[in-house]
């Protein structure tokens, strides 16, 4: 799909056909509006196919006046998914004429702020910066919510120790290896504007990159943080689930043993030979009698020895 954007009278609206200046997005876009794209701009197909592959990693690149920022947002993906939380690839493309961001999905924290006139489509510094300060903010909103569902998996541990919890923590660790790594990548391009040397730095432009610059470094180091406290939680909740089981292995071989001893004692009176007591009529009571002093004995013996 391809939108085309500019601003009249201080408002963004969308036109039909993109002019000179105009703001162009293309989400997951049909080999035709890519022609359509290449044909107006003059742009490297490669700078468009590129942003459009999920596991490209952030960077830029520049060729003569065009110039290409990759930067890798995060996305919530289906709950069915294998991984909770991913990150996927947006392209900034600056032409000499025109502004064009390509993905492979729509970013609500890109399309809506241009729509309600946050980003400043017209001047095409502030807008890249601001786009890379928002993305950094949607890595800080997306970990706020990885949080709360760690507290949430916590409350349900603390209540009934499953693998279904284990599973989902391990899902969520997963999707923090994801974050750190495209958060890395994104920093490298952060430093790499802030030299100055491939987009001009105004002051207001220099004001909006450090705070990226800051909100992307914030957000690594929470990144980390989470990923740890789910390293840590999964090993001890693994520990607490082998120590459950080792529990429950020890009473059911006291039990085992403990039931065995009537089955002895009652089996050598099932015998065919002479056995004492054994024309006595309370020679049933004295079996019961005996094998459950023994039982208590047992018992005693193994509370003695703090193996129960």
């Amino acid at each position: 799909m391809m939108e085309v954007f500019k601003k009249l009278g201080g408002k963004v609206q969308k036109i039909e056909k993109p002019q000179k200046g105009d703001f162009i997005r293309l989400i997951d876009p049909t080999p035709e509006e890519i022609d359509m794209v290449i044909n107006l701009t003059d742009v490297d197909e490669d700078f468009i196919l590129d942003p459009l592959d999920e596991e490209e990693r952030a960077r830029v690149e520049i060729d003569e006046d065009y110039i290409l920022i990759i930067l890798k947002p995060p996305i919530k993906m289906p709950q069915d998914s294998h991984v909770p939380y991913k990150t996927s690839s947006v392209g900034v493309i600056i032409t000499p004429e025109h502004t064009i961001v390509v993905s492979k999905k729509r970013f609500a924290f890109i399309d809506d702020n241009i729509l309600n006139s946050r980003i400043d489509i017209k001047k095409r510094s502030k807008m890249i910066f601001q786009i890379l300060h928002l993305n950094a903010n949607e890595y800080l909103k997306t970990l706020k919510e990885i949080h709360m569902r760690i507290d949430e998996i916590e409350e349900e541990l603390n209540r009934s120790l499953r693998n279904k919890e284990i599973v989902e923590l391990m899902k969520l660790e997963k999707g923090l290896v994801y974050f750190v790594t495209a958060l890395r990548y994104n920093e490298i391009v952060l430093e790499r504007l802030m030299k100055g040397n491939i987009i001009p730095l105004y002051e207001e432009d220099r004001d909006i990159l450090e705070d990226a610059i800051v909100d992307n470094r914030q957000a690594i180091d929470t990144a980390n943080i989470y990923s740890g406290i789910l390293a840590g939680m999964m090993d001890a909740y693994a520990s607490i689930i082998s120590n459950n089981l080792n529990i429950v292995m020890k009473v059911l071989a006291v039990v085992t043993i403990v039931m065995e001893i009537p089955t002895v004692i009652s089996s050598f009176y099932g015998m065919n030979v002479k056995l004492p007591l054994q024309n006595s009529p309370l020679a049933a009571s004295y079996v019961i009698i005996w094998s459950v002093i023994s039982v208590i004995l047992v018992l005693y013996w193994f509370k003695k020895k703090k193996w129960i």
